[in-house]
């Protein structure tokens, strides 16, 4: 049988349709989920039915069955996990990454979407002001592009100590002592994990949960000299935003031989911005670098970026050869970059979000999240019995009211209310409530929303 057009016709208006009916009504719905898994999943209970039904049916019945267990996070006034909206030229771009079906591996079998996604990775470049012979890699998200990074750095540190772990494995390798900030994100020890390098090494942090110099000189001290080290720094702090001294941190990294990775699942996109650049001052000293494109980009789940300035490093730790697989040279293949020998052209909608935005445009997205956040922490703070806890540098805002249960009595009182999202957390030993402004459409009336929805939560206990 063979693909024709029109056999897709049917199924793509509907789906169409609903796409269009949810975008335009996701600024003004409950932003919680109005049912949970298990009522959705009793929609979908039952055996395999023996006769199939026409495409277009089908996107209808999983547009029905599914619509009450979706959370608005394309909202405005969505502000949990450090979740970003989608920029409507993304969402295009990822439509036609589906419709086209690559299998973005190989420049020689998929020139087209290799392409773009070689042009997107400079931009990136560019914008963040990483080195512009890096090699860039698009991987599920930041835990993944961690890994990637952190592979390539395993595999530096060890050759240098003269041991080759990807042909001798670790068994018997020299140690690879790992150290990382006190606050880092948990990704980065999952990441850790999984290349087989165990717990890390904490280094004490400040109040605002940055890296202390002082504490990192200290612990690369206690290292036995020639023996191989990872530092791990941080660009946004998952409760203050906060970012670590990196001039500081890494000439004191880079002394001891060590590799220095920075994770920015949200915070490296602050180099774009003019205005808040000079929390990223150094950090293009490192080796390797973590973000995620679908948090301050804003481009569809799912899209992190993996770069490490040294090429060599990071297709030592990812490439593979075999007799069936073209080399590419120069630029070399997308699988060389990322764990997936397969996967979709996930640069593609990162390419329609720089394109769309231009410098100027990503500059003012990222300034204009950080603007939200603050004029948000301003007007939560001046609630009677609101404590924001942080100083408010980027996206992050943390709050508590005077004790514990009354912090998470407000956060249920928020969430039953479905006017906004704010995530609970814990920091500094006590319950907070958490504000990450991620999404490109929140504007003033979100804030005053949000802050209207936070009042009335906070009043409700008294």
């Amino acid at each position: 049988m063979s693909v024709r057009g029109k056999d897709y016709e049917a199924a793509l208006d509907r789906a169409a349709d609903h796409a269009r009916t949810w975008l335009a009504g996701v600024g003004q719905r409950p932003v919680p989920p109005q049912a949970d898994a298990d009522a959705v999943g009793r929609t979908f209970a039952g055996p395999l039915p023996a006769a199939g039904v026409a495409p277009d049916a089908v996107v209808d019945e999983l547009a029905a069955g599914v619509e009450p267990g979706l959370m608005a996070i394309g909202s405005g006034r969505f502000f949990g996990w450090v979740m970003g909206g989608t920029l409507p030229a993304s969402l295009g771009a990822d439509w036609l990454v589906s419709t086209w079906d690559q299998n973005t591996g190989m420049r020689f079998a998929t020139p087209g979407t290799v392409a773009v996604e070689e042009a997107a990775a400079r931009w990136v470049l560019e914008s963040l002001g990483l080195p512009a012979g890096a090699d860039v890699g698009f991987v599920t998200g930041c835990t993944m592009a961690n890994f990637v990074a952190l592979a390539a750095g395993r595999g530096a540190v060890l050759a240098g100590a003269g041991w080759d772990v990807h042909e001798r494995g670790l068994t018997g390798a020299p140690r690879v002592h790992v150290l990382v900030g006190a606050e880092r994100h948990d990704s980065v020890d999952l990441a850790l994990r999984y290349l087989g390098l165990g717990a890390p090494t904490a280094v004490a942090g400040d109040a605002e949960g940055r890296i202390r110099p002082d504490a990192l000189a200290a612990a690369l001290s206690a290292v036995p000299e020639g023996e191989p080290v990872l530092v791990v720094l941080q660009a946004g702090n998952l409760h203050s935003g906060a970012f670590d001294p990196f001039e500081e941190a890494i000439a004191l990294a880079h002394a001891h031989g060590a590799w220095v990775h920075v994770d920015g699942a949200f915070g490296l996109w602050a180099a774009a911005a003019p205005s808040l650049s000079p929390l990223m001052a150094g950090a293009q000293q490192a080796d390797s670098w973590a973000t995620d494109a679908h948090k301050t980009l804003n481009v569809p789940y799912d899209c992190g970026i993996a770069v490490v300035a040294d090429p060599a490093a990071m297709r030592a730790a990812l490439g593979v050869h075999a007799a069936y697989l073209f080399d590419a040279g120069g630029p070399g293949n997308p699988y060389e970059k990322t764990p997936e020998m397969s996967r979709r052209a996930r640069g593609v909608p990162v390419w329609a979000a720089l394109r769309s935005l231009g410098g100027d445009g990503l500059a003012g997205l990222v300034s204009t999240l950080a603007r939200h956040a603050r004029e948000i922490a301003d007007g939560i703070g001046a609630i009677d019995g609101v404590h924001v806890l942080n100083d408010v540098v980027y996206t992050q805002v943390c709050f508590a009211l005077d004790d514990d249960e009354r912090t998470r009595a407000a956060g249920r009182r928020l969430i039953a209310d479905g006017g906004t999202w704010i995530s609970g957390s814990r920091w500094r030993g006590r319950d907070v409530l958490r504000v990450s402004v991620s999404n490109w459409s929140t504007d003033g009336d979100d804030v005053a929303a949000t802050v209207g929805a936070v009042r009335r939560a906070v009043g409700g206990q008294r």
